[in-house]
C-alpha cells in the first residue's frame, strides 16, 4: 500500500503534566508513540513503525489546539515548539504564549490533568497491510508527511481515517479473491488439457 495520500490525524500519544520549574510554561508529551496498535474499530489495528519518521522535515511543524488551524500554540519555525525523536517516538516541548488567553487556559487545563492527550495530523506516504488468519487487519505505517501535532480534548480517530481503512480492507479482499479465482481458472483448465488429450 503505497502514496494513500490524504491529510489524516490520529491520537496517540500521551501529555507530561509534572512540568520541572522553569521561567518558561511549557506544554510536553509524546505525540507519536511508536509499535503501539491502536484499534481503529473492531477488527483493524494499527501502529506507527519507528521507521515513519526517519528523514521526515519538522522544519515547519506547527502545535494546534484539537486540529484547529485557528488556533496555534507553537511553530518549529518560529522556535516555540521542538520536536525530537528517540527509541520511544515523537517528543514535543510547546512553549505556551503567556499572552494568548486561549493558550493559557489550555496549559491550566493540562497542568490540573484535565486534558492529557495529544495527536498528530500526518499523510501516509508509505504502510503495510496485514490480513490476519482470523480475519482481522493490521496497518503498519512505514513512512508520512507530518503537518501538524495537536493537544486535544477528546481522543478520536476521524471518519475519514476509519472509511479509507474500510475501503482498503475490501479493496484487499476483491484482489484477494480474484487472484484466487484466476489461480483455480488455471488449475481447471490444466486439467482440461491434461485429461482431454488424445
Amino acid at each position: 500500500m503505497n502514496n494513500r495520500k490524504s491529510l489524516q490525524a490520529r491520537d496517540i500519544g500521551k501529555l507530561d503534566n509534572n512540568q520541572e520549574a522553569t521561567d518558561k510554561k511549557i506544554i510536553s508529551g509524546y505525540f507519536i508513540v511508536f509499535d503501539t496498535e491502536t484499534e481503529l474499530y473492531p477488527g483493524v489495528r494499527e501502529e506507527v513503525s519507528p521507521d515513519a519518521l526517519v528523514g521526515v522535515d519538522l522544519s515547519d511543524v506547527k502545535a494546534l489546539i484539537d486540529h484547529d488551524t485557528a488556533k496555534v500554540l507553537g511553530r518549529t519555525k518560529a522556535n516555540t515548539l521542538s520536536l525530537s525523536v528517540d527509541s520511544k517516538g515523537l517528543y514535543g516541548e510547546i512553549i505556551v504564549n503567556e499572552s494568548d488567553q486561549e493558550a493559557m487556559n489550555l496549559y491550566s487545563r493540562v497542568q490540573r490533568g484535565d486534558v492529557d492527550q495529544c495527536s498528530f495530523g500526518f499523510e501516509i506516504l508509505n504502510e503495510e497491510m496485514i490480513q490476519n488468519s482470523d480475519g482481522t487487519v493490521k496497518f503498519i505505517i512505514k513512512s508520512i508527511n507530518l503537518y501538524e501535532v495537536s493537544v486535544v480534548t477528546f481522543p478520536a480517530y476521524q471518519e475519514t481515517a476509519v472509511e479509507a481503512r474500510s475501503k482498503q480492507i475490501e479493496d484487499a479482499q476483491k484482489r484477494t479473491l480474484q487472484t484466487r479465482k484466476d489461480e483455480l481458472k488455471e488449475k481447471l483448465n490444466g486439467i482440461k488439457t491434461t485429461y482431454f488429450v488424445s
